[in-house]
């Protein structure tokens, strides 16, 4: 009977993790801070498999960016970028001149996110074929805010930075910065999460900690019922 108890224990405990791990399975989060493309650089296929337009190379993700894509660097930090408080320093995303989409062709789920340091009030729109094409699956609404209270490195004129995402439903591919050329920049674009940057390490933990709780119990039930006689 003993033996029978600890079976029927055991099957539970498993069941449970089973549970567990299958239903945790988190989409895959990308976060893109800029560091590493050079100052005034175009972005175009450094993150994916390819350079920017100064040979410079990046992970691979296969999100690709237009011509009118570019990267600067922190004037601090020896580049020519008008900016201060950057999220992940030292470099951001901007938009010169023209077009402003962002392909990511195999697409992402659940939500998009990034910092922002505005002087204009503009739209950030979410479409689920490239090229800004197909269906809209959400509408991301900036404001101007690119000086307000800004404290710590006074160097820059962009030095209020504002976290802003939204969550949809389908498989997004394109990004169009449309209306926001040369007025505002950008760090720390994040795809699959509406929280810029990712979300907080504790959250992606805690499935596992749960994990480690069920097969700790398993351990001390079984040790117990080995200890009595039922």
């Amino acid at each position: 009977m003993k033996i029978n108890l600890v079976t029927k224990v055991q099957k539970l405990l498993s069941v449970l993790l089973v549970l567990i791990v299958s239903n945790r399975a988190p989409a895959s989060v990308i976060v893109l801070d800029f560091e590493g493309i050079g100052n005034t650089a175009r972005v175009l296929e450094f993150y994916n498999g390819g350079t920017d337009s100064m040979g410079n190379s990046g992970t691979n993700y296969g999100i690709s960016f237009g011509n009118n894509s570019l990267a600067v660097t922190d004037a601090d930090a020896g580049g020519s970028g008008n900016i201060a408080n950057e999220p992940s320093p030292d470099s951001v995303l901007f938009f010169l001149t023209g077009s402003a989409v962002l392909n990511y062709a195999p697409g992402f789920e659940n939500g998009f996110s990034f910092f922002y340091s505005s002087s204009t009030n503009a739209s950030v729109f979410i479409y689920d074929q490239i090229n800004a094409s197909g269906n809209l699956l959400a509408t991301l609404n900036l404001t101007s805010q690119h000086s307000n209270g800004c404290v710590g490195d006074p160097t820059g004129q962009f030095c209020n930075w504002t976290a802003v995402g939204a969550t949809f439903a389908g498989l997004a591919r394109s990004i169009d910065f449309g209306g926001t050329v040369n007025q505002i920049a950008y760090d720390d674009i994040t795809f699959g999460s509406a929280i810029a940057g990712g979300p907080p390490s504790a959250a992606v933990a805690a499935p596992q900690s749960i994990i480690y709780l069920i097969c700790g119990l398993f351990w001390l039930v079984r040790k117990r019922l080995g200890n009595k006689s039922l």
